[in-house]
């Protein structure tokens, strides 16, 4: 398959699983599970199992090692030559045959030799080790992934908890707070340089994290209020909203329980942020496939999340007030077994998942910064709309506000859109990037 059709295809099904991850969760977690033939809504108790759909993404990471294992069996037996880790790049023997191609006569066009990573061909650069001239990450230090792996076993595990809380376009917008812990953790601990227009682009995305969050938080039942037609007349709902919210909060649970779900999914970005910062100084150090990083975290991940689920549940799912909660993991396998949807849906977020993390690490070292960020802003929109679609929340002018701020934002930070002022313009140009081995979220 040719580069410029391999490209498309890959982003093309980033987008598929990506959207399809999320919908799929939000989608478990709106199966009922008990008391679903009661009239009073209230008393349906729904599927609640956030520490099992977090095993469910490291079953999905683990599957990456079936893909590495194939790949091993193609290059070992079908192909010679292995065309498609190379991309078509053979190199040249300079040391030999006619000298000419050692010198400058070509006007440098030879002078770089493409690195393996480079000269793969886009489905093969998962495979290929992030770098040529490091250490191999084999052996015992192949244990320090697992610092990654239990940053993302909290971060998942507390996002997900979230989604119970939250539509599932708000859940993926608030995610989008994750560049600012980022950023921090960056400048803190890998000791990178942000510039002012950077700081500002980060005040914005936090605004617009906010604006979200309060949209999902003052109108948690839109269909019983018209949603407003214009910008003015957000901004006057805006002003009043927050007024009122105060006096009314204790009286609705509703926009209680978002208000702690954009929390909880806010705080896990910590946690993912911490995950990606950790990512980067080890393989700062050694060379690794980046798929076989993945399927090492898949592996470290469920080990540590089986071990937890297990201790929990003998410490807090089987006591009176832990029945049915979130650690009795004999409830939730039940409940898996028992209803076919859940089972169903449980099995396509492991595949989707591996999937994600495939063609997402393809696209992301094939393609730009610009194209990742546009990438990434569809598949929000697109979760956008088939929740729309399902019928699953209503359209809220206010979350567009709180979306195009975290769009500019994150847009501003990553030099796509120029900073407002001249000055910003001219210190970019010799801006270092926070992350150069870039890292992909799992989920």
């Amino acid at each position: 398959m040719s580069t410029k059709v391999a490209v498309p295809f890959l982003v093309a099904m980033m987008l598929l699983t990506g959207v399809c991850n999320t919908l799929l969760t939000k989608y478990q977690d709106l199966q009922c599970v008990r008391n679903c033939h009661s009239s009073d809504p209230k008393k349906q108790q729904h599927f609640e199992q956030p520490v099992i759909q977090t095993a469910q993404m490291f079953i999905g990471e683990m599957g990456c090692w079936l893909v590495v294992g194939g790949f091993t069996i193609y290059k070992r037996y079908f192909a010679k030559a292995a065309p498609m880790l190379h991309g078509g790049y053979q190199p040249v023997n300079g040391s030999s045959g006619n000298g000419a191609l050692d010198s400058d006569e070509d006007g440098g066009l030879l002078d770089h030799t493409p690195s393996a990573q480079e000269a793969a061909s886009p489905a093969a650069k998962p495979l290929v080790p992030n770098a040529d001239g490091r250490r191999p990450l084999v052996g015992w230090r192949v244990i320090l992934l697992a610092l990654p792996a239990c940053c993302d076993i909290a971060g998942t595990t507390l996002m997900n908890v979230g989604l119970l809380f939250v539509a599932a376009s708000i859940y993926q917008m608030t995610r989008g707070a994750l560049v600012l812990f980022v950023a921090l953790f960056s400048v803190l601990f890998l000791r990178r340089k942000l510039y002012l227009y950077q700081w500002s682009s980060l005040f914005i995305v936090v605004l617009g994290v906010g604006i979200v969050g309060l949209a999902g938080a003052i109108a948690p039942n839109p269909q019983a209020k018209p949603e407003p037609k214009s910008v003015v007349e957000t901004g006057l709902l805006l002003l009043r909203a927050t007024g009122e919210h105060v006096k009314t909060t204790v009286q609705t649970p509703e926009a209680v329980q978002t208000i702690i779900g954009v929390l909880l999914i806010a705080g896990a970005q910590i946690f993912t942020a911490t995950q990606f910062v950790l990512e980067e100084y080890i393989l700062e150090q050694y060379a690794l496939e980046p798929l076989k990083v993945v399927g090492w975290e898949g592996v470290f991940g469920l080990t540590v999340t089986l071990l937890g689920m297990l201790i929990l549940h003998f410490a807090v799912g089987r006591t009176e007030k832990g029945r049915y909660g979130y650690f009795d993991a004999r409830e939730g396998w039940r409940e898996i077994t028992h209803y076919r949807a859940i089972a169903i849906s449980s099995i396509l977020i492991m595949f989707s998942i591996g999937g994600f993390n495939f063609f997402g690490l393809s696209v992301t070292r094939t393609v730009s910064a610009t194209a990742r960020s546009t990438i990434d802003t569809c598949r929000t929109l697109f979760i956008w709309i088939v929740s729309l679609g399902l019928g699953w929340e209503t359209f809220k002018w206010l979350q567009i506000l709180g979306f195009a701020l975290l769009v500019y934002g994150t847009f501003l930070f990553n030099d796509i859109v120029r900073p407002p002022l001249k000055a910003c313009v001219v210190r970019r140009r010799k801006r270092e990037e926070l992350l150069p081995e870039e890292p992909i979220e799992h989920v």
